[in-house]
């Protein structure tokens, strides 16, 4: 049944829809996932990733498709409600009311057809007032009177735990009712900074484990979320997980096409799976390289010139903006700013690491003799471990916890970055410098990949065995008179990097 909320969207989407690409099945999954809670088959869960891999966006676009396609009338209507954990200090008043607010809105908004009320977001006494004015429409009148004398409370300083209230209203009101709410929260690693110095997370485990509103979580830290918060405490066990991995390089082909379409630049075909490879299969990378192409009035039409584009966005560009804001973030909030900069800067050097194959660990020894060498400070490897942690807990790094130590991200543009960062803030070197070093390099650095076309090839072949995992494909497409089947799963497919042949 088609729903009466007619409203284009409850929640802003940011990714224009001629460009967002690849990300169906996550679409799919967490759609099914909410509309099944209704027969209470559905368990809370926590949706990984590295940052800007488009979890947001997933969550923002399901919440929007339930609001549109189904009835408030139904009575297996599922109410989303989506939340974003603010990064902001507040007291745990404050952020029970700001969250209980929301979710009035929400869920009122959703029963009474009314998306505008959550797209508005009236506070307090308007909020209070349209909620009043829309009495008349709400399917539940008595667990309307709680939910307003809940806020009531709260307002007034009745509670004694006004947070704890606040998270597990949903679930009390879905329980009383037999109705189904499904919460979609994010920045979830934010319930774990200094600025809340208040239990947020400790009283969530009953709200978590309802089948009558199951969460689902995701977030920016994904060593926070995953580490501190998920997989251990009073939530461990209590989250199935999803991941969502780098674009492929058929999808991120597809992307960069679109993303060029959509801005206003020509790429051609066989050079945007280069692109994707060098971006690391990152969206938000992949498609602030075209923009800044754009900006330019450059053509991404070969390696020399992607290399001149990479180099100034790094240096100066979007991908600059958004890394130099993840890194002050998590700087500012270790006391010494100066040698936690230091150490991130020569963490992220390949000279800094010990001479591992297999595991790359970073040398903490070498680490300090470089600080000692260029400040003339002697730090103890405990505060240098202690700085680490930290940095980790922001995945500036990777903190391998059982084995106790540490190696560099696997993000080829975030490296390039901290590289870039650290001549620029670190050793003080003009930003103009120092992008032209890079464009330097990268001009002398060995073509990654000698056939463009040939390579396009490969990524659409990579595609089709990825998308027939566990199917019977035809002999024909493999020079073969047996149907041939496919495994069920593929760790990954690996792309040829053909070596260019030496002099002779």
């Amino acid at each position: 049944m088609r729903s009466e909320n007619k409203h284009p969207w409850v929640v802003r989407t940011i990714v224009p829809e001629a460009v967002y690409t690849d990300r169906q099945e996550f679409l799919d999954y967490f759609h099914k996932a909410a509309l099944n809670a209704a027969g209470r088959r559905t368990m809370s869960t926590v949706q990984l990733g590295q940052r800007r891999m488009g979890k947001t966006e997933i969550f923002r676009r399901v919440v929007n498709r339930l609001f549109s396609e189904q009835n408030p009338r139904d009575p297996d209507a599922v109410v989303p409600v989506y939340y974003s954990f603010p990064d902001a200090a507040r007291d745990e008043r404050s952020f029970a009311k700001h969250y209980l607010e929301n979710f009035m809105r929400y869920y009122v908004g959703f029963l009474t057809g009314q998306p505008e009320l959550v797209a508005r977001t009236p506070k307090e006494d308007m909020l209070l007032s349209e909620i009043e004015r829309a009495r008349s429409l709400y399917p539940f009148s008595e667990t309307l009177d709680w939910l307003l004398d809940w806020h009531e409370g709260i307002v007034k300083r009745e509670t004694y735990l006004p947070q704890q209230d606040a998270l597990e209203i949903p679930r009390r009101i879905s329980d009383v009712d037999d109705s189904t709410i499904v919460m979609f929260l994010d920045e979830f690693q934010n319930t774990r900074l200094p600025q809340h110095n208040f239990e947020i997370v400790g009283y969530m485990q009953e709200a978590v484990e309802s089948p009558t509103c199951p969460h689902f979580v995701t977030g920016s830290a994904m060593s926070i979320l995953a580490r501190e918060i998920i997989g251990r405490g009073s939530l461990f066990g209590r989250f199935d997980s999803e991941e969502i991995k780098p674009m492929s390089g058929y999808w991120g082909k597809e992307l960069a096409l679109r993303a060029g379409r959509h801005y206003g630049t020509e790429i051609p075909e066989d050079m945007a799976p280069v692109l994707v490879e060098r971006c690391g299969g990152n969206p938000f990378y992949i498609t602030a390289v075209v923009r800044q192409a754009v900006k330019l009035g450059e053509t991404l039409s070969d390696e020399e010139t992607l290399n001149e584009i990479l180099a100034v966005d790094i240096t100066s560009g979007f991908i600059w903006g958004e890394l130099h804001d993840q890194v002050t973030r998590w700087t500012e909030r270790i006391n010494d700013q100066n040698i936690t900069k230091w150490i991130l800067y020569l963490s992220a050097l390949e000279e800094n690491e010990e001479k591992d194959r297999k595991k790359n660990r970073l040398d903490l020894e070498r680490i300090r003799r470089e600080i000692r060498k260029r400040e003339g400070t002697d730090v103890p490897l405990e505060t240098i471990l202690d700085v680490l942690i930290r940095l980790s807990r922001g995945d500036l790094l990777e903190f391998l916890e059982l084995g106790d130590w540490f190696r560099r991200v696997k993000d080829p543009i975030l490296l390039e970055f901290l590289k870039v960062w650290g001549r620029i803030e670190v050793e003080g070197h003009a930003q103009g410098r120092v992008r032209t070093e890079l464009m330097r390099r990268y001009q002398k650095r060995e073509r990654r990949i000698h056939e463009y076309k040939g390579y396009l090839a490969e990524v659409h072949m990579s595609q089709v065995l990825l998308n027939a995992q566990n199917r019977i494909l035809s002999g024909n497409f493999f020079n073969s008179e047996e149907d041939v089947p496919i495994p069920w799963h593929f760790t990954f497919v690996r792309h040829r990097y053909r070596l260019g042949s030496g002099r002779g």
